[in-house]
C-alpha cells in the first residue's frame, strides 16, 4: 500500500458537484468532470479526495461514477471525510456515515478518512476510538484528520497509539496566500511524527490560476471571499509564478532532475 506522499499530486473533489460555493452548473457541469478524472488518470495522478459535504453526497457519487466508468489497469485512491454533525455524535452514527460514504462511491473500503474538523463536543479521543474500530472492520486503510492543530494532532496521535495505529495525515489549507501551518506549530508537529499534510486549496480555490481579476472576478460565494481589494493584490505574485513557470520550463529534462 502506497504512502500519501508518493503520490506527491492528487485531485480535490470540493467542486465536484458543489453548487452553493463552486457554482456548479454554471461555471462547469459532468462532461467537464469526467474529462478532468480522464486526464488526471492520463497525468499518472490517481489519488482522489473528495467528503461527504462536498455537494451533499454528490461529489462522491461522482468520484464512484467515473471510477466505475474507466477502464484503467491503475488502482485509484480514495480519501473522504466525516462531519461530525451535532446530531451524529455516536460510534453508530459515524459507521452509518462512513458506510453511506462506501455506498455513494461504490467500492468496500477507502485508502483514507478523515475527521473533517474537530467539532465539540465529542473528544478527539472518542472520533479516533470510532476511526480505530473502522480500521479493525476492514473499512479504511488508513486514519486522517483535518483542520486539526498542533495540540489536537497530537491528542490525536496519543489515543492511536492505545490502538497501536498511526495518523496519517493531516489535511489542511495550505499555499502562498495562507501559510499560517508554518508558523502555529501544524507542519513543524506533522514533520516530527512523520504526519503527511494534504494541502486543500493549493492554488487558493482559483485565485493562484491567473484566471481571475477585478475585471474578471468568481462568481458566488468565491466572490464574497475575495473581492476587489483582494484581488487587486494578486497581479504581482502571479506573475513571479508565471516567471518561475517559465525559467522552469526552459530547462532539459537532466536540469530539471538535478535543481
Amino acid at each position: 500500500m502506497p504512502h500519501v506522499s508518493e503520490f506527491k499530486l492528487g485531485i480535490g473533489c470540493w467542486a465536484w458537484g458543489d453548487r452553493m460555493i463552486w457554482s456548479y452548473g454554471s461555471t462547469h457541469n459532468l462532461n467537464d468532470l469526467r474529462e478532468a478524472f480522464s486526464a488526471s488518470l492520463e497525468a499518472n495522478i490517481h489519488f482522489f479526495d473528495t467528503a461527504e459535504v462536498y455537494g451533499q453526497g454528490a461529489s462522491e457519487k461522482l468520484l464512484g461514477r467515473f471510477i466505475h466508468e474507466t477502464a484503467t489497469s491503475r488502482e485509484v485512491f480514495i480519501a473522504s471525510k466525516f462531519m461530525p454533525f451535532p446530531w451524529r455524535l455516536t460510534k453508530s452514527g459515524f459507521l452509518k456515515a462512513l458506510n453511506g460514504t462506501l455506498s455513494r462511491i461504490g467500492v468496500d473500503s477507502l485508502f483514507l478518512y478523515q475527521i473533517h474538523f474537530p467539532v465539540p463536543p465529542v473528544q478527539i479521543n472518542k472520533w479516533m476510538e470510532y476511526l480505530a474500530e473502522a480500521v479493525e472492520k476492514g473499512l479504511i486503510n488508513h486514519i486522517g484528520v483535518s483542520n486539526f492543530n498542533a495540540k489536537q494532532i497530537r491528542k490525536a496521535v496519543d489515543q492511536l497509539q492505545r490502538y497501536g495505529l498511526s495518523l496519517y495525515s493531516n489535511q489542511v489549507q495550505y499555499n502562498l496566500l495562507d501559510r499560517s501551518i508554518e508558523e502555529n506549530g501544524v507542519k513543524s508537529i506533522c514533520e516530527d511524527l512523520n504526519i503527511e499534510i494534504i494541502a486543500y486549496s493549493p492554488l487558493a480555490m482559483g485565485m493562484l490560476t491567473g484566471k481571475y481579476s477585478v475585471e474578471n472576478p468568481p462568481i458566488g460565494a468565491r466572490a464574497r471571499k475575495f473581492n476587489a481589494r483582494k484581488l487587486a493584490l494578486l497581479p504581482p505574485l502571479i506573475n513571479t509564478m508565471k516567471q518561475i513557470g517559465s525559467a522552469h520550463d526552459a530547462k532539459s529534462p537532466s536540469q530539471v532532475a538535478l535543481n
